[in-house]
């Protein structure tokens, strides 16, 4: 692997992706960063803006399995995970798989599940093995989870809480196409859907590769403590009721790494953080009651620490 090699295969993604999911170029690249960062994304937006679509295009393109669960209030841990199941032919229980193992795992409306089902799905996430009847079982590798939530239908609904939402690498909202991606849509997907004649452009062992790669990734002390720095001064801002936890900062370092590699490079840089700022950051935050009575918001918060944090010169992005 060489980090031209890298850029190659990763742009390979990225353009096989944009050819089903038009106008969202940014959001792509950073779900497949989460990808090959071995980390999680969580979708909040409406319905019909292509999540399922989404899931699907990274795991043909490359060459991956892909499972959906449909999020319900009366939807069981075992409805994930599997469960055993009696054989009256051979008069002994064998182990049914649920819709977790497979390499890209779309959830959609992931707060409509109760907290059960959510911590086992989570657990899942984390742990990337689920634990049934005693016996413990890998999840495959690579294992992308793809959350889905509706950020206006609320009734019914079961909030993750703070602890949970820290476990996705990455939170978008990538919201509608514009005029001319919505148009490319319709001509693209007149007769037949673009997502039927997908072929993958490399496989899971490419995959494995990219993501051991990104792992040397060089991160210079600058910008180690540029990474602590903004961690950090979440903890201490008025504005902010939970700041940034050390599994944040872990989370920053190893996208970084990923969206240095993705162009070709093999340091990273102080562009690469500030760029993953509000996206791996934004989730994890949460304002004060006073904040929101007077209209504050996260991203605002963000941006004003953004502005007050010194960021390291002589790294060029």
């Amino acid at each position: 692997m060489t980090p031209d090699l890298f850029e190659d295969r990763f742009n390979a993604l990225v353009a096989n992706v944009e050819r089903v999911i038009r106008g969202k170029g940014d959001e792509v690249r950073l779900v497949l960063v989460a990808l090959v960062a071995n980390g999680h994304v969580l979708l909040e937006d409406m319905p019909g803006t292509g999540k399922t679509m989404l899931a699907r295009a990274i795991a043909q393109s490359i060459d991956g399995t892909t499972s959906r669960v449909q999020c319900t209030p009366d939807l069981l841990p075992s409805d994930i995970a599997g469960s055993p199941i009696f054989d009256q032919r051979t008069n002994e229980f064998s182990f049914r798989r649920g819709p977790v193992f497979a390499n890209i795992l779309l959830v959609d409306e992931v707060n409509r599940a109760t907290p059960k089902t959510q911590s086992a799905l989570l657990e899942a996430m984390q742990e990337r093995r689920v634990t049934v009847d005693g016996v413990t079982r890998a999840l495959p590798n690579p294992f992308l989870v793809l959350a889905t939530q509706n950020p206006l239908e609320l009734a019914g609904t079961f909030p993750l809480p703070e602890a949970q939402l820290d476990r996705f690498l990455v939170k978008l909202t990538p919201g509608y196409p514009d005029r001319a991606a919505e148009i490319s849509v319709l001509r693209t997907n007149k007769t037949q859907e673009v997502i039927d004649d997908l072929e993958p452009v490399v496989d899971t062992a490419a995959i494995l590769e990219l993501m051991d790669w990104a792992n040397g990734v060089h991160v210079p002390a600058p910008v180690e403590a540029l990474i602590v720095d903004l961690c950090q001064g979440t903890r201490g801002d008025p504005a902010l009721m939970l700041g940034a936890s050390t599994r944040a900062a872990l989370a920053l370092m190893r996208a970084g790494r990923v969206l240095a590699a993705s162009q070709g490079r093999e340091d990273v840089y102080p562009d690469d953080v500030i760029t993953l700022v509000k996206p791996v950051l934004g989730h994890r935050l949460v304002l004060t009651p006073e904040a929101g009575l007077r209209s504050d918001s996260v991203d605002a918060a963000i941006d004003r620490l953004l502005a007050r944090t010194r960021v390291p010169m002589g790294l060029v992005g």
